[in-house]
């Protein structure tokens, strides 16, 4: 799973549309991520066809997206995977302390 496709779905935990989803990927992020439209909706499109997003409401003009189960799963699995690597990271910080 890509950055963006994280941050996507944390912005996901509630359904949001397109310009919803731009400014709560920033600030799930704290700023650090900031998504224009054609990433965003290169995201979203490859994450409905995964099957992790579907659209919930579609007025014509503006589509809701929200999370599929199979989505919450992989954002799950995702976080563990993150927690993991950090956790493996004590060593580096273990490291400093006996310099």
């Amino acid at each position: 799973m890509t950055e963006a496709m994280y941050y996507v779905l944390l912005a996901l935990m509630s359904p949001n549309h397109g310009y919803q989803l731009m400014n709560a990927v920033a600030q799930v992020s704290k700023g650090r991520i900031r998504m224009g439209p054609g990433t965003l909706y290169g995201v979203l499109g490859r994450m409905q066809k995964d099957g992790f997003i579907m659209v919930v409401k579609d007025n014509g003009r503006r589509k809701t997206y929200g999370m599929t189960e199979v989505g919450k799963a992989a954002l799950k699995q995702e976080y563990q995977r993150l927690v993991c690597l950090v956790e493996d990271g004590r060593l580096l910080r273990e490291e400093k302390r006996n310099e």
